[in-house]
């Protein structure tokens, strides 16, 4: 593990790289949804992907403290790219898998950032459950189904697919395979559908790691969501200063400060669970589990009243496409079904803690 200075110099380098890099919009607006020469620099420069990965495997042997930075800041900035697809669900599940000969041949191109990765799991339904997935396996190991919301799936070179409790990697030049990108609410990120129809797959491993996976993909999403969500925050507390009515700035008045005050509480407190998970993760402490939830719970609720709140408190120009208040509520708004929606984890803690 790196000393909090060490990630504190992390921090600031891929800070200065995504200020150097192209617009948020131009980015979203690319034919691959992400700058790719932004990506690049930032797994040649900084070696992001290869953060958690350990250095058997051509990573950096860093862990979820590291990576947690990292996706900090990009949530900061909606900045699309595939770090969360594929640098870390995607090589994370491969680790959980404990299968040595798939981590070896798929894990380095992945810690260079050469290739991408993709985890196909949910059905329409968006359940993220080791007990609900999108494929079902024959006794010959072959996989049918479709797989709703599959991150960098339309441009994954690797396919991992979850069926039957486990994880099979899938030839994506298979007959069989189909894959289109969608629309979506949220523009800074893309999803794809995936369709499998009746195609042979390989199973990796021969345990049943998805409930760490789905762990894992919280903790790292309430990051992206903390960092994301403090922005929002800062965003709007510098128009409360700037914006004047009835001769003063609006945050001038009493009843706008109480509102901000309470927001910081909420975000400083989404923050503060976020990063024991993510402790919590690095550690293998005994309560890894209930924290990934809790962290996914608290991130997603504070996320969504701070984008709320700063529609409402910009006021016309928050709701128009100029302005970047309407990109965090539609990222807010996403973030908060992606793997699992918060009363789904909530419902989880509920039969952790009471049994």
């Amino acid at each position: 593990m790196t000393s909090d200075g060490e990630r504190a110099a992390l921090r600031e380098a891929v800070r200065g790289l995504l200020a150097k890099g192209t617009s948020v919009r131009a980015a979203m607006e690319s034919a691959e949804g992400y700058d790719r020469e932004l990506w690049a620099r930032l797994c040649t420069e900084i070696g992001v992907a290869a953060l958690a990965i350990p250095e058997r495997y051509g990573g950096l042997g860093a862990g979820p403290l590291e990576t947690h930075v990292v996706l900090d800041e990009l949530g900061r900035t909606l900045t699309p790219s595939p770090m969360l697809g594929s640098a870390v669900l995607a090589a994370q599940a491969l680790l959980a898998s404990g299968d040595d000969e798939a981590c070896l041949r798929l894990l380095p191109p992945i810690a260079s950032g050469d290739a991408l990765a993709a985890v196909a799991w949910a059905g329409p339904s968006g359940h993220w459950s080791p007990d609900e997935t999108a494929f079902q396996a024959s006794s010959g190991g072959r996989l049918s189904g479709e797989a709703h919301y599959v991150l960098d799936g339309h441009l994954a070179d690797t396919l991992l697919a979850v069926a039957d409790g486990g994880l099979y990697e899938v030839d994506l030049r298979s007959p069989g395979v189909t894959r289109a990108a969608v629309t979506t609410m949220d523009l800074t990120r893309r999803l794809a559908v995936v369709r499998l129809g009746d195609v042979p797959a390989r199973r990796l491993g021969a345990g049943s790691p998805l409930a760490a996976i789905r762990d894992v993909a919280c903790v790292a999403l309430s990051a992206e969501q903390s960092g994301a969500t403090r922005r929002a925050l800062e965003l709007t507390v510098e128009h409360a200063r700037t914006r004047v009515q009835f001769g003063q700035p609006i945050g001038a008045f009493q009843a706008i400060q109480h509102r901000l005050a309470d927001l910081h509480v909420l975000a400083e407190s989404a923050r503060s669970l976020s990063y024991a998970a993510a402790t919590a993760l690095s550690t293998g402490a005994a309560d890894a589990s209930r924290l990934a939830a809790v962290a996914k719970v608290a991130c997603s609720e504070a996320f969504e009243r701070v984008a709320g709140e700063m529609i409402q408190l910009h006021g016309g120009i928050g709701i128009t496409w100029e302005h970047d208040a309407h990109l965090y509520f539609k990222r807010a708004h996403a973030t908060a079904h992606l793997f699992g929606h918060p009363r789904d984890h909530a419902g989880r803690l509920a039969t952790m803690v009471l049994g």
